[in-house]
């Protein structure tokens, strides 16, 4: 696909609208001039008063323009002007309008914070053309997250720690984790010195006196390591921080393939207090297509075992639109989660990996895959919300099959709190781990700092000591707004 700006700076606005269109699409944009050809191009330009966008899409092509006067906010008019020309050109309309960021209810907070609500929701509507329904989740997360975010304080900060490791690799999956059965000769030096690295971290926080609200065990799958592993790194977290004030410790035990009572047992001596055991379907056909090993039985065996175990606050992700699913099927599927009570419901969208998929013109005028999609996250809302349950948290991730959203639902008091906050960008997160990033957060400014780690595992035990090396960032980032106690 190709963009064409011309006499205008809002190229990201318009690749990024493109974008909710043609997911499949590698994007060039140029300015003014296009010296290639391509089934699908769009030239967006303002010339004096005068927006114009001309599009053309494959044997399709339309041509639309408005006029702007002092008081036309001009980046959105062509916005809106290029979501309605794709719109009619394709036949197909959704319900998050125009909008792209990843935290509607961020954006819904920072319109609150300067109207009234009804006029922040007008705004979602009228400008953004978001409709009626996600207008009003996206004010109902606003809600539930406000009140876990004043939770935190100007000290408070939250620990990521990563663990890289899975059975196996599953299909639509995008983040760092590899196959254990092709890192096994990793695991151990990446546990001593993941240890290492939690004792430094440790010392960052007590000399700048942080206060510690929840700690967080993600991946990957933290339960593909042994029970005693694990248990070196809980010990490893009880020594290098103060839990005093910890309000709550989660562990995602993502793969029911990993679970065994042994592991359970020694997250219950830990204290982890919210774990995740994620069917993502309970649809074995399904399983198979996204390289899962394991069974619906076994996932709701591993559920059953956790509850034996103890534990009374788990979570469980369902992801809507894996290849393979019908709406029936993934309607089963979390009734299945709602039978078994899971405390938190986490539904997804299937967000597409770069090149997962060929742009051709049926992809692009086949709009049946997303009104698919788009059934099966309504259902998820109506059943939710008949079975006592809120959504309190929402994000959203480019490339999303009907550019739809992710959200979590959990039963009164069963809020992820660690989700609000790092969403939120709340606080500092101090992170650790191959692929962790360290957030660290400025109360008075606002202003974030990151600091990357390696990314894969070999990196991470080959340049251990860089890593360490990166973390003096903290104190210069704390003496430098003088936020040290």
């Amino acid at each position: 696909m190709i963009i064409i700006v011309k006499n205008h700076p809002y190229r990201y606005d318009m690749e990024n609208i493109s974008t909710i269109f043609f997911p499949y699409e590698k994007i060039k944009i140029y300015e003014n001039f296009c010296p290639d050809d391509d089934s699908v191009t769009v030239i967006t330009e303002i010339s004096g008063d005068i927006l114009t966008v001309d599009a053309s899409v494959y044997d399709k092509h339309k041509t639309e323009s408005c006029t702007a006067d002092k008081n036309t906010d001009r980046q959105n008019a062509l916005s809106v002007l290029l979501y309605n020309v794709l719109s009619e050109i394709l036949g197909i309309t959704y319900p998050w309008g125009l909008l792209y960021g990843v935290r509607p209810a961020r954006r819904m907070h920072a319109l609150t914070d300067n109207f009234s609500e009804t006029d922040a929701k007008r705004i979602f509507k009228e400008k953004y053309l978001v409709n009626e329904e996600k207008t009003n989740l996206t004010v109902f997360v606003m809600h539930s997250e406000n009140k876990i975010i004043a939770l935190s304080d100007d000290r408070s900060f939250s620990l990521y720690v990563s663990i890289p490791f899975c059975p196996t690799r599953c299909s639509y999956c995008s983040f760092v984790s590899h196959s254990i059965e092709n890192t096994v000769k990793l695991v151990e030096p990446y546990v001593e010195l993941l240890i290492k690295e939690i004792e430094e971290t440790g010392k960052y926080a007590k000399r700048l006196g942080l206060k510690l609200e929840t700690v967080y065990f993600g991946g990957g799958t933290p339960t593909t390591l042994s029970a005693e592993h694990l248990t070196r790194l809980f010990a490893a977290v009880e020594n290098n921080f103060d839990l005093s004030t910890l309000r709550e410790y989660t562990v995602e035990a993502g793969r029911p393939d990993t679970v065994t009572k042994e592991k359970l047992l020694a997250l219950k001596a830990a204290g982890i207090s919210r774990i995740s055991i994620n069917p993502q379907t309970f649809n074995d056909d399904v399983l198979r297509i996204i390289g899962r090993q394991h069974s619906a039985k076994e996932t709701i065996k591993a559920f059953n075992l956790a509850r034996e175990c103890g534990f009374d606050n788990i979570n469980m992700d369902f992801i809507a639109g894996l290849p393979g699913e019908s709406i029936k099927s993934f309607e089963n599927s979390l009734n299945k989660g709602l039978e078994l009570g899971a405390e938190s419901i986490t539904v997804h969208t299937l967000s597409f990996k770069s090149g997962a998929y060929m742009a051709t013109r049926e992809a692009a005028f086949d709009s049946s895959p997303k009104k698919i999609v788009a059934n099966m996250v309504d259902y998820s809302n109506r059943a939710l919300t008949q079975n006592g349950y809120h959504p309190y948290y929402m994000y959203r991730q480019g490339k999303s099959l009907g550019n739809l959203e992710n959200v979590g639902w959990c039963k009164e008091g069963f809020d992820c709190l660690y989700n609000v906050f790092m969403m939120d960008e709340t606080h500092t997160v101090l992170s650790v781990g191959a692929g962790a990033v360290i957030k660290l957060k400025n109360q008075q400014t606002g202003k974030i700092e990151r600091i990357y780690n390696y990314k894969y595992p070999y990196e991470y035990i080959d340049r251990f000591d860089e890593i360490l090396n990166r973390k003096h960032s903290i104190n210069v980032f704390y003496n430098e707004y003088n936020l040290e106690q």
